[in-house]
């Protein structure tokens, strides 16, 4: 949780704003008193993993980590590379070899509201409101397609 915030908070928060559907990817276990503070939507990681069905989302936001460790995010997020229908975007700057090359940097630039909005969700993370920066570098892949107004970020 901290590590979505921390990462990718100013980004949730700007794209709820202009509009979008930002569903994050939770353990049950998590407090997610930080996303409703960005205005991100919550859903229950097991159940949406082990949902056959469900809404192909524009955007895939992960952390490496959780892509090298959970084989049925890994095996989603490359199906999803591979259809071209979804672009994937990661929040560590270093990627698994197979993907590195394939994969651009980009960085996003907060709002003012944003910053602010990622502070407080820091604080309700327990981390440092220091972290909320001007600005959160990604790493990107896979094409944007299609007009669905979804995202979705998958942690645990």
């Amino acid at each position: 949780m901290a590590d979505a915030v921390k990462y990718t908070g100013g980004w949730l928060y700007d794209q709820v704003m202009a509009g979008w559907e930002v569903v994050v990817l939770v353990p049950g276990d998590e407090d997610v008193r930080p996303l409703d503070i960005l205005g991100a939507t919550t859903l229950d990681l097991e159940s949406a993993l082990s949902s056959p069905y469900g809404p192909v989302p524009q955007t895939v936001v992960v952390s490496a980590e959780i892509y090298e460790r959970d084989t049925r995010i890994r095996a989603g997020l490359l199906e999803a590379l591979d259809q071209g229908l979804t672009k994937v975007t990661f929040w560590d700057e270093e990627l698994p070899t197979e993907l590195d090359m394939k994969f651009g940097s980009t960085k996003h630039h907060l709002s003012r509201a944003a910053q602010v909005f990622k502070a407080h969700a820091l604080a309700a993370a327990s981390q440092p409101r220091e972290s909320a920066g001007a600005t959160e570098t990604f790493r990107v892949g896979g094409v944007s397609a299609g007009s669905s107004k979804r995202n979705l970020v998958a942690m645990n």
